[in-house]
């Protein structure tokens, strides 16, 4: 098959923005292969699941069944930490639900000397963030290991500068989810307490986690800010600012000790 006749094969199914992205991205244009990514893009399979990989703050990532893809809003996570670093900093950081890996990786790329941990519960993520982590060149700067922030003692005494965390915080049965996100994995989107059961196990954890005059930075969901803030003042944190996506909508709290 050639390139044209997978582009309009694709093109039929998802569009000409999806056709372009999986055509320069796919080197073999078997037939049977073509039709399976046009199957997938009829049943909503985000591209970036059909060729495993998407690109966040400037870098590509591997992506898989087992992670959420890297979104553009949680960039505006990214830059309010790098904003918060200036050279000379060199902070220890911990990524609490690293997915892919992209946030720790995007921070540690963009603040010399940066280094840290990045967690997750799910054995699949943990195998792509080491991926990521390898393939970025920060073996070195970033540890990969499988922890639930559920646990207090996850982290035995070790404390950070920094803790970023993007959690789920969709509520359980919640069904107001794009298609694209049918194909993510459960445990990444959805929480208990309405939404909020992840943001209390950090709120009532993380104080231990983070050094004094560290700084905790959360993404949450729209119009979650207020209950977010009032989880975490009720466990003795210290709310610092609040940063807006592209669009406009309150998408980080940034919290101290």
């Amino acid at each position: 098959m050639t390139i044209n006749q997978a582009f309009e094969i694709l093109k039929s199914a998802g569009g000409v923005r999806a056709a372009r992205v999986i055509t320069e991205n796919t080197a073999n244009f078997s037939t049977i292969k073509i039709w399976w990514m046009a199957h997938a893009l009829r049943r909503g399979v985000p591209v970036a699941k059909i060729i495993h990989q998407k690109w966040f703050y400037g870098l590509k990532f591997y992506t898989n069944k087992h992670t959420l893809d890297p979104r553009p809003d949680t960039e505006t996570l990214v830059s309010a930490v790098i904003s918060d670093c200036p050279t000379g900093t060199r902070p220890y950081i911990l990524d609490l639900g690293t997915g892919t890996g992209c946030i720790i990786a995007a921070v540690v790329k963009n603040i010399y000397g940066a280094n840290g941990v990045a967690t997750d519960i799910s054995r699949g993520a943990i195998h792509v963030a080491r991926r990521n982590i390898r393939s970025l060149g920060l073996t070195e700067r970033v540890r990969v290991v499988r922890k639930n922030f559920n646990n207090p003692h996850a982290f035995n005494g070790e404390q950070f500068d920094i803790i970023v965390s993007n959690p789920p915080y969709i509520a359980t049965g919640d069904v107001r989810v794009d298609a694209g996100a049918m194909h993510d994995p459960r445990r990444a989107l959805y929480a208990a307490n309405n939404g909020y059961a992840a943001y209390m196990a950090i709120a009532k954890n993380a104080r231990g986690w983070l050094r004094n005059g560290g700084k905790i930075y959360l993404e949450i969901g729209a119009n979650m800010g207020e209950r977010v803030r009032e989880i975490f003042a009720q466990q003795g944190w210290k709310f610092d600012r609040a940063e807006p996506d592209l669009s406009g909508i309150e998408r980080v709290l940034v919290f101290s000790k």
